[in-house]
């Protein structure tokens, strides 16, 4: 059956995922909770964390700028605005969009995380070596083939094992729900009634 097949594809890219803390191979767990003190980190300090996508991953980076600022408490942000990243795109480059975009918002200490799922986006690359130019930590979710570049170049990596951009997408998904759930300590399995998103944290 295909929809048996499918989700058996998922089940599997999802655990198979490859998680890495620079270029040192760790299990996710590891990883998660080392993004988690990151995350803790630009909380305290008062800092930004950056979203960037291309396409879907677009639709993910704005998503988690919003949950992130809303439910996780930290002040998140993704270049939504189609006026600021058009005009970035034709006056300087889209390659470069992204990068000048951290250029003229990230500082030192801020968080930037990265969702590609082929990991190998011009734009996706320069932004995260505009990242490191401004000191800032770097996240990268990726996927598709295991060299590709971003894994190589974040703090934190989580590299996706499937070959089909559908698996790769639906796992990142996933992966920054659960980083988000993780920090605000959600735990599904213990709960006996509904999350209500209503109710911020600071009031609970």
């Amino acid at each position: 059956m295909y929809s048996q097949k499918y989700l058996d594809s998922l089940s599997i890219a999802l655990k198979g995922t490859e998680a890495s803390i620079g270029n040192e191979s760790t299990g996710i767990e590891q990883s998660l909770q080392q993004a988690v003190e990151l995350l803790k980190a630009v909380q305290s300090s008062g800092g930004t964390q950056f979203f960037l996508g291309n396409g879907a991953s677009s639709a993910f980076a704005e998503h988690m700028a919003l949950d992130w600022t809303k439910n996780g408490g930290i002040r998140s942000q993704n270049p939504s605005s189609s006026v600021l990243l058009t005009a970035l795109a034709n006056d300087i480059s889209f390659q470069d969009a992204f990068a000048t975009y951290l250029d003229r918002y990230a500082r030192k200490g801020d968080l930037v995380v990265t969702i590609s799922s082929s990991g190998n986006s011009e734009n996706i690359i320069r932004a995260i070596k505009q990242a490191r130019k401004q000191e800032c930590k770097v996240i990268t979710l990726s996927g598709l083939k295991p060299d590709n570049t971003s894994r190589q170049l974040g703090d934190i990596n989580f590299y996706v094992p499937a070959r089909t951009y559908g698996i790769v997408e639906c796992a990142h998904q996933v992966l920054l729900h659960m980083m988000i759930d993780a920090f605000m300590g959600i735990e599904e399995w213990e709960r006996t009634g509904y999350q209500n998103m209503n109710v911020t944290q600071y009031q609970l």
